[in-house]
């Protein structure tokens, strides 16, 4: 892959917990309710701190090469994501905000600079700032009170998707009913044999925050197929973050 070695780097940083951490629950039965209240609901389960640091431990395997890096994870929620990874050594650097996206490896010195189609490159999907930011935090990718839902009850969760499909993708949104977080969110292409799945195994309370203990991300096109597992192994909220940026100057830029 062209650009695998900066994707790798760039994928395998996302995502860290430290506090008080108890399991969540999830024998609750999925009620018949409405499409309508459980959008309204999952809405209500957003995070709602003003800070994120995190630690992760992160794979990635693409069936070519299988590589772990540990990565640690600041945001400033609706602001910017920063995130840096190492393995012995720091591997690379990358900071995102609503904008832009800027990163580089002082590994292979090089960096990007620019809008996100880094992320398409990496997930075979148009994604913004906003849709990162709710991945990482166990929300919907999209606004589930834009658009009217369809619901269905399926193995005891809520399973959302919207009435009038996107013209290239089918979306699913899988909800659980403890607390309304999702379990799964799938974006599909069957003509392109296009697919992307996020699952989130297990959540953990902390700090009285409803919080994923891991996502499993699944990008698959015509050609091969993607693994990136994440696990938060420890995180913190509303803490004071250094976010400290700046690109080395000699280093070779990268260019879609």
């Amino acid at each position: 892959m062209k650009y695998f070695k900066y994707i790798l780097l760039f994928t395998i940083i996302f995502t860290s917990c430290k506090t008080t951490k108890n399991m969540i629950d999830a024998n609750a039965t999925a009620k018949d309710i409405s499409a309508k209240k459980v959008a309204k609901k999952h809405m209500a389960a957003s995070f709602d701190k003003k800070t994120l640091d995190a630690k992760l431990k992160v794979n990635f395997d693409n069936g070519k090469t299988n590589q772990g890096l540990s990565v640690q994870m600041k945001m400033k929620k609706d602001e910017v994501i920063w995130l840096k990874g190492t393995k012995f050594i720091t591997v690379f650097k990358a900071e995102i905000t609503p904008t832009s996206v800027k990163y580089y490896s002082s590994v292979f010195k090089h960096y990007f600079e620019g809008d996100f189609s880094m992320m398409k490159e990496l997930l075979g999907v148009e994604i913004n700032f906003e849709q990162l930011q709710n991945l990482f935090l166990g929300q919907s990718l999209l606004n589930l009170k834009e658009e009217d839902q369809n619901v269905d009850i399926v193995n005891n969760r809520y399973v959302l998707s919207p009435e009038k499909q996107a013209a290239l993708f089918d979306i699913f949104f899988t909800i659980n009913p403890a607390h309304f977080k999702l379990d799964e969110q799938s974006i599909v292409n069957a003509e392109k044999d296009l697919r992307l799945d996020v699952k989130y195994p297990s959540y953990n309370l902390i700090d009285n925050v409803i919080f994923p203990s891991g996502i499993n991300i699944k990008a698959k096109n015509a050609k091969k197929v993607t693994a990136i597992d994440l696990e938060y192994k420890s995180v913190e909220f509303d803490t004071d973050v250094d976010m400290s940026f700046n690109i080395p100057s000699g280093y070779k830029q990268l260019t879609f």
